[in-house]
């Protein structure tokens, strides 16, 4: 059979379980379109066939699990033990982790097949996928232009067929905006409902690992193997795990849809906006109650975020010194001079950035003026939407305030690129799960994405919106012209 790359994974098990086709033919034929594509959209930073194939043999012994026979790509900050783990910095060369993060071993142990590792924005430092040490990735729907970031390797890697399943991580949009750019499906769970063990931390308090697939069903599929409590996170939350495969069900008949006024002002481009007007006529069309409301504190997430994030970072990446694993600069004169070159040479100019401004404002004499300040205004963000959940099931918005822009546009403007992540960093700083799915396509034929959020934990009622729109829709069906 051809053309198994471009199937789902539901299907593909399907295939499977009936004998059609067997995880070989699978595997073979993504690695086939791999080879074809990858060299012209560099998604994939170590693809490892091998090693893929040896995987596939001790599943094949088992023939059992959720995701058993179904190649999945990881993002380079998830560990995989013995295997290179960079964050898509010069300054972790040659890094191979002596473990594996959580949701690699829940993934493999449900029989899914590592395939390699996904291009990022360095330490998940962007926006675009441009600060990547490898380089930029591409969008498969037009090679110009950016696939959204820092997830972007993962969500190329999906949209262009490259790999079935991707995982990514979500610090501030990181999962849904490339999604939405590059017009696949990508979910970022409730803070604590996946636990983030041997995910390397850009913000330990916004950081979040979820998926990003071809359709909705395949989102639930992958949550329900990666979600569960886990005592090697201590912010891993001890709750039971529903099956969200019972939440895709085509029905929001009497679901209370708030759509936020503060997502609709100037700024947004006007065929997203229009896309999105559309999607939220069709959940009116489908029986839900959709309301106009208020998130106030929404116009200041971004000047928390940058507050918040890289202080958070400035105190994860303190770690990287050169000593113990890594870049080492060369012909240092002492420790001190060792460090100073090391982190010149192994941080790249954005990173360097995220870490000054978090330093700055941790340092005496400002963390009251900025980071304590941030917190509070955090706090207000959160308590918006606690009344919001009070009168409404979800919140629809738009994922991203413009289809994706051209590579190099905006490097030297990262006030403008922070700004791309406008709309989906709210979630992030209070905590909640959020999806973005396809919901239009601009008239150049750029993918627009629609954003789904609910309460904390309530990824059933996000999933059941989401499927909903999908099945009454057919913008995840759309593929680029490769």
């Amino acid at each position: 059979m051809e053309n198994l790359h471009s199937l789902t994974a539901h299907k593909l098990k399907e295939l499977i379980s009936g004998e059609s086709i067997s995880p070989s033919d699978i595997l073979n034929d993504v690695f086939h379109r791999i080879e074809l594509l990858d060299l012209k959209i560099k998604a994939i930073v170590l693809k490892n066939r091998q090693k893929a194939r040896d995987s596939l043999k001790a599943s094949s012994a088992k023939k059992q699990g959720k995701l058993f026979g179904i190649p999945v790509l990881i993002k380079d900050n998830i560990c995989v033990k013995d295997e290179a783990t960079t964050c898509a910095s010069k300054i972790l060369e040659g890094f191979k982790p002596p473990y594996d993060a959580t949701v690699v071993r829940r993934m493999e142990g449900e029989g899914a097949i590592l395939i390699g590792k996904a291009n990022m924005d360095e330490f998940a430092f962007g926006s675009s996928c441009e600060t990547s040490c490898y380089g930029p990735t591409r969008n498969p729907h037009d090679l110009e232009r950016i696939p959204g970031g820092s997830s972007g390797g993962s969500a190329a890697a999906v949209a262009s067929d490259e790999t079935v399943l991707a995982l990514g991580s979500d610090t501030g949009g990181s999962i849904r905006q490339p999604a939405a750019l590059c017009g696949v499906v990508g979910l970022k769970p409730t803070y604590g409902r996946v636990s983030r063990y041997g995910l390397i931390a850009f913000a330990s308090s916004l950081d979040q690992i979820g998926p990003i697939t071809k359709d909705v069903e395949d989102a639930a599929i992958m949550l329900n193997v990666i979600a569960g409590h886990d005592e090697m996170d201590s912010t891993s939350v001890e709750l039971p795990v529903p099956d969200y495969t019972k939440s895709l069900v085509k029905d929001v008949l009497g679901l209370r849809i708030g759509v936020p006024k503060e997502y609709f002002v100037k700024g947004l481009d006007e065929e997203v906006a229009m896309s999105v007007k559309n999607a939220i006529d069709v959940f009116k069309g489908l029986g839900a109650k959709v309301t106009e409301m208020s998130l106030p504190h929404t116009e200041y997430a971004v000047s928390v975020y940058y507050i918040v994030a890289p202080a958070e970072a400035s105190s994860n990446l303190a770690r990287f010194d050169g000593v113990q694993y890594g870049f080492r600069a060369r012909d240092a004169r002492d420790i001190v001079d060792m460090y100073i070159k090391t982190r010149s040479e192994g941080f790249g100019s954005e990173a360097k950035r995220r870490i000054l401004l978090g330093t700055y404002c941790l340092s005496t004499g400002y963390y009251d003026a900025y980071y304590l300040k941030a917190q509070k205004v955090r706090t207000k963000i959160r308590e918006d939407f606690d009344r919001a959940f009070e009168s409404y099931d979800c919140i629809v918005t738009p994922t991203t305030p413009a289809p994706a822009f051209k590579i190099g546009e905006k490097t030297g403007d990262p006030l403008s690129m922070y700004l791309s992540d406008v709309y989906t960093i709210p979630a992030n700083l209070a905590g909640l799960p959020a999806i973005s799915i396809p919901c239009g396509f601009s008239k150049t034929g750029l993918p627009i994405g629609l954003q789904i959020l609910a309460k904390p934990f309530d990824e059933e009622t996000i999933f059941r919106a989401a499927y909903t729109f999908e099945q009454n829709t057919d913008h995840h069906k759309k593929k680029p012209n490769l």
